[in-house]
């Protein structure tokens, strides 16, 4: 398994991360079991999913010897 491979899975797993939190969320909505508050509290969180810091840092790896990117000449 290469640098790339293990790149894909790590991405997968974020994704799978994010489905099942939006799931337990909405079954938590349908079951009335969040409060309007909590909710709201987690839609108006101030940090945004991709900050420019996470891009900046998912520059500098792309670049880095992690995970060499293919230079068309």
């Amino acid at each position: 398994m290469d640098n790339k491979d293990r790149l894909i899975l790590a991405l997968a797993a974020l994704l799978r991360a994010e489905r099942e939190t939006r799931g337990a969320l909405m079954e938590a909505l349908e079951e009335d079991s969040i409060s309007r508050e909590t909710l709201l509290a987690i839609l108006s969180d101030p940090i945004p999913v991709v900050t420019q810091e996470d891009i900046a840092f998912a520059e500098r790896f792309a670049l880095s010897k992690h995970l060499p990117l293919e230079r068309k000449g």
